[in-house]
């Protein structure tokens, strides 16, 4: 898979998270202590998250970082 729909594939998981528990993009951006802006750019892949960020992220959605990169790896088989 070419690392570029890997990384779709990667905000898809994380659009979904979010949606699957019914916050908004501020919402989450609240519980990171980050602009919403900082939400929409990651989702929308104008921006990347490093690990540190990434499991950050999953703690403000309520899921494990497992769950996320399972969706990839899950895709790549």
């Amino acid at each position: 898979m070419p690392l570029a729909n890997g990384y779709e594939l990667f905000q898809n998981a994380l659009v979904e998270a979010r949606q699957k528990i019914g916050l908004t993009q501020s919402e989450v951006a609240l519980r990171l202590g980050r602009p919403q802006s900082f939400v929409s750019k990651y989702e929308s892949g104008e921006r990347r998250l490093d690990v540190v960020e990434f499991v950050e992220v999953c703690e403000a959605l309520s899921t494990s970082p497992h769950d996320v990169l399972k969706i990839l790896v899950d895709q790549n088989e």
